[in-house]
């Protein structure tokens, strides 16, 4: 019996080797870079998805300092319970520049050599997909999942976590609203999105904004204090002026707008409240798809690779082809900005 069951054993290898199939036993995944909420609906499904699928599934924490310091643990489906709901990231994140050096992705590389796991699945941003590209360059299997609350991954047209920063900050803007139009106020609203104007832009949109200020709809004083003159002389009840961090001073610009309008004006900056709270329904169904998507890329050997949403489709496109591509200024959201306000 021994005997035939052997036999059977190398048959079986035979053929799956004859086909070109690859065998995957074992996959990591960690998360990297800033928290986006869906982050652990997408660590959820990863497992979950790679269990269905028999594969022993392993977490990472701390991102990339955690795998080059060798932080990771294998899980069951139990480590998944009740965090689809949760914000941030079970698994920890970190900034580890360091990661940019040859020997230390070399070290990573080892550590996953060391549990004998096949893949690894990263969650992140562009600098989450650029440490991952630089292992797929020495011969480890990745695929990658975009999660950034900016929306600056230009591969897909939609990241895990932007969503629910987009609805976070229409919440807060609404309560700013309500003082706003009792006192008659301007209010400058601060928004992140350093590089990435779209929680400004779609933010300004939804919540219709008098003034919209990002890198790709820049900053024009005259512009700015006329069209708040105008709202003023014409007994405005408020006005809303949505500003991406760091790209002028919002507390000097305040000062400017009461001394040159009238309008008594505060400053509100949002911050890190954007970040945090429960994914919305739309990240976590986003996140989840992407998630097994990962797995089903891993099992048909398509590595090096992120997942993407493009044209309401999830598919996957090769690293370096995601991050060589340009960042989608949203021409149409910025003309109807232009339109509306």
């Amino acid at each position: 019996m021994f005997y035939a069951n052997l036999f059977i054993y190398k048959y079986i290898n035979a053929i799956i080797d004859s086909k070109g199939d690859i065998m995957v036993r074992k996959v990591a995944v960690l998360t990297s870079g800033g928290d986006a909420p869906g982050m652990n609906a997408a660590v959820r499904a990863v497992i979950r998805a790679g269990l269905y699928n028999g594969i022993e599934m392993y977490v990472v924490y701390d991102g990339f300092k955690g795998l080059y310091e060798g932080d990771i643990h294998q899980v069951n489906k139990d480590f998944t319970q009740d965090i689809i709901n949760r914000g941030g990231t079970i698994l920890r994140s970190s900034r580890f520049p360091e990661f940019k050096n040859p020997e230390i992705v070399e070290k990573a590389k080892q550590r996953l050599s060391d549990f004998d796991i096949d893949a690894l699945v990263g969650i992140g941003g562009d600098g989450t997909f650029r440490g991952l590209n630089d292992l797929s360059k020495v011969g480890v299997k990745v695929v990658g999942i975009p999660a950034s609350i900016d929306n600056d991954v230009s591969s897909t047209d939609f990241t895990i976590g932007f969503m629910t920063a987009l609805n976070t900050i229409c919440d807060c803007v609404d309560k700013i609203k309500d003082t706003s139009t009792s006192h008659q106020k301007c209010s400058v609203i601060e928004v992140m999105g350093r590089h990435c104007g779209d929680l400004a832009v779609y933010s300004s949109i939804a919540e219709a904004a008098e003034l919209t200020v990002t890198e790709d709809h820049p900053y024009d004083e005259a512009h700015i204090m006329k069209k708040l003159r105008r709202l003023k002389s014409q007994q405005k009840g408020h006005a809303i002026v949505v500003v991406s961090e760091n790209l002028l001073d919002v507390r000097e610009l305040a000062k400017k707008i009461q001394a040159e309008t009238g309008f008594d004006t505060n400053v509100e900056i949002l911050g890190h409240l954007q970040r945090g709270g429960a994914p919305c329904a739309y990240d976590r169904i986003l996140a989840s798809t992407m998630g097994s998507e990962s797995i089903h890329a891993i099992l048909n050997d398509n590595t090096g690779v992120v997942t993407c949403l493009r044209q309401s489709k999830i598919t996957t496109m090769k690293i370096e082809e995601a991050l060589a591509l340009p960042r989608d200024t949203h021409e149409a959201s910025l003309a109807l900005i232009n339109e509306l306000q």
